[in-house]
């Protein structure tokens, strides 16, 4: 895949790329249309559309994102469409065959979230899950039957919460990758006060990488009446 980035958007890095290789695993109907919730570069996007998604759709709060979508979109041969706005709200009422969202997760100093800057891509509040937990409770919504919601994030900001959170939607929920490294510089950087809130254990250098697969239920099959039924012949 070929991909730039602009100066301003944030550049895919090792957690993307595992949620794209989990992606490139899950099996998409003839015809699927693809999301990906704050888009970025547009990574997950193109990888959707490489993958055999018929539309993938865009989303994220930044234009310089959105420019960027496109441009990696028109360099891998690919039709992206892009939409402006918060999570789901350019998408509402629309449904998908696949959701994949990598959002911010960095726990922060305070509960408001950054407007601008590079800072928007990674700081979620100070649990790190006030984007996460957003996109969790909505992303059922805009799933078709069968349909599958893919996130990625640290286990850092707890990945029992992430589950609960898909089950209480009506998702079957599991864990399809996982990486085990070091803290990344961000968190790295915020360590020791991450350990005062009891999100890392005292000198906790590490961190496990997850992704999570939601699946929607298939739409019931309504059974069909028999012949005897249909003419009245039923015994009572």
């Amino acid at each position: 895949m070929r991909l730039v980035t602009l100066p301003g958007v944030f550049r895919p890095i090792s957690d993307s790329r595992l949620l794209a290789g989990a992606l490139g695993e899950q099996t998409l109907p003839a015809g699927a249309t693809a999301l990906d919730v704050c888009t970025g570069s547009g990574f997950l996007a193109v990888c959707a559309a490489l993958a055999g998604a018929r539309e993938a759709t865009a989303v994220d709060v930044s234009r310089r994102a959105l420019l960027c979508a496109r441009l990696n979109a028109a360099l891998n041969g690919v039709r992206v469409r892009v939409r402006r706005g918060s999570l789901f709200e350019p998408v509402a009422g629309e449904r998908f065959d696949l959701v994949v969202a990598n959002p911010p997760y960095v726990p922060a100093d305070s509960d408001e979230l950054p407007r601008r800057g590079l800072a928007r891509a990674w700081d979620a509040g100070r649990d790190g899950r006030l984007v996460l937990d957003r996109l969790l409770d909505a992303a059922p919504a805009h799933l078709r039957p069968g349909g599958i919601l893919l996130v990625v994030h640290s286990t850092v900001i707890g990945g029992d919460e992430t589950l609960r959170r898909m089950a209480a939607g009506g998702l079957h929920a599991d864990v399809v990758a996982r990486a085990d490294g070091p803290l990344g510089p961000l968190l790295s950087a915020r360590a020791p006060v991450l350990e005062a809130r009891g999100l890392l254990a005292p000198g906790q250098r590490h961190e496990q990488v997850l992704v999570f697969r939601g699946r929607a239920p298939h739409a019931a099959v309504r059974a069909r009446p028999n012949a005897a039924a249909l003419a009245g012949g039923g015994r009572s």
